[in-house]
C-alpha cells in the first residue's frame, strides 16, 4: 500500500536490517521501552498462530523505515474479537502519512481476521491524541511509564535475615521446571487491571512466548518462596547493556499484604545494578494504586503517560 510515496509491508524475518529499523523507530518514538533486535525477531517467530500477528514497517520514498506497527488478535482474552494495533512513527517523520498508512493496513488485517474491537496505546501528547480521535478511536484507561536512575538511586537494603520459611531465588533456579513461575504469573495476570482481560492457561504457549524471550533475564528475575512455594516474583527484562525493565511484579493471592513484592523487586534491582545496569523502567496502570505506591517508594518517577484508545471495528469473531 502507498500513501504520499510511502510503502507499507511486512517485516522480513530473514533481514536483520528490518529488525534493527524497528528497534530504531520504537526507541525514538517511545524511549521508555526495552526493545532489542533479538526481541523483535523472537516476537515474530514465537507468536501463537491464533494471534494472527503481523509486524508492519512503513518506508518513505528513499526506502528508509520511518514507522512500524505490531498488529494482532488478543487470543488469550476470554472476550472474543479483541485486537490491537500499536503504531510507532519516528518523530522526525511525523505528519507525513506513515501513521495513517500503517493504521489503515492494520485495521484491514484485523477486520479480515474477524476482530470486533481494536485498541492502541497512544503516548499522551496532543498531536497523538488528535491522530487517534481522527481515526475513530476513543480514550479509555491510562498507564504510566516510570524511570529510576539506577546508578544513583538509594535502594533499600535486603533484610539481614529473611523471615522463617522465606527464600529468595533467581528465576534461573527454575530452569528445569518453570511451571511454578507460570502458575504465579497466570494468577497475577488475571488480577491485573485493564480493559482487555487476559487468561494465561497455555503452559507451552507461555514457555514459547515468555520464558524463552531473549529479553527476559532469568538471572535478574527474582522469585520469593514461602514454605517452598512460589509466592511473589519480579520479572526483569533487559537490553543486555544498560537498560532494565520490570516486566511484571506480582504476588499470589494467598501471600499478599506481606511485603513480598517489595522484597522481590529490591533483590532484582540490587542485582541489576551490580550487573552494570544504569536505567530502570517500569509501567503501571494508572489505577493500580498499590503498585504505583511501591514504585514511588523505590524512587521511580513518572516520565510519561500512555492512554489506551479503542475503536469498534464491527467484525464478527471467528
Amino acid at each position: 500500500m502507498t500513501l504520499h510515496a510511502l510503502h507499507v509491508r511486512d517485516l522480513r524475518p530473514d533481514d536483520p536490517a528490518d529488525a534493527e529499523a524497528v528497534v530504531r523507530v520504537r526507541q525514538a518514538a517511545l524511549p521508555f521501552m526495552v526493545t532489542t533486535v533479538d526481541g523483535v525477531a523472537f516476537t515474530l517467530g514465537s507468536a501463537h498462530p491464533d494471534a494472527r500477528l503481523r509486524l508492519l514497517v512503513a518506508e518513505n520514498a528513499d526506502g528508509r523505515v520511518v514507522g512500524t506497527a505490531e498488529v494482532g488478535l488478543a487470543h488469550d482474552s476470554p472476550r472474543p474479537g479483541q485486537s490491537y494495533a500499536n503504531v510507532y512513527v519516528d518523530p522526525a517523520a511525523r505528519a507525513r502519512g506513515a501513521g495513517t498508512a500503517l493504521l489503515r493496513t492494520a485495521e484491514e488485517h484485523l477486520v479480515a481476521q474477524g476482530a470486533v474491537d481494536a485498541y492502541t496505546w497512544v503516548l499522551d501528547e496532543p498531536a497523538n491524541r488528535a491522530f487517534a480521535e481522527r481515526h475513530g478511536y476513543r480514550p479509555s484507561r491510562s498507564s504510566n511509564f516510570l524511570r529510576l536512575d539506577l546508578a544513583e538511586a538509594t535502594l533499600p537494603p535486603l533484610p539481614r535475615e529473611l523471615p522463617a520459611g522465606v527464600e529468595l531465588r533467581p528465576a534461573s533456579a527454575f530452569a528445569a521446571d518453570p511451571r511454578p513461575l507460570f502458575e504465579a504469573d497466570a494468577e497475577a495476570t488475571a488480577d491485573e487491571p485493564g480493559d482487555v482481560p487476559a487468561s494465561l492457561d497455555d503452559y507451552q504457549g507461555w514457555l514459547d512466548g515468555v520464558w524463552h524471550d531473549p529479553t527476559l533475564d532469568h538471572g535478574l528475575t527474582s522469585v520469593v518462596l514461602v514454605g517452598g512455594e512460589v509466592a511473589a516474583f519480579s520479572a526483569a527484562r533487559t537490553d543486555g547493556r544498560t537498560r532494565y525493565l520490570s516486566g511484571m511484579t506480582g504476588t499470589r493471592r494467598a501471600f499478599r499484604g506481606r511485603g513480598l513484592a517489595k522484597l522481590a523487586k529490591t533483590d532484582s534491582l540490587r542485582r541489576a545494578r551490580a550487573a552494570g545496569y544504569t536505567e530502570a523502567f517500569t509501567g503501571n496502570d494508572a489505577g493500580n494504586g498499590p503498585m504505583l505506591a511501591i514504585n514511588k517508594w523505590f524512587g521511580y518517577e513518572i516520565c510519561a503517560t500512555e492512554t489506551r484508545f479503542t475503536k469498534r471495528l464491527g467484525g464478527a469473531p471467528r
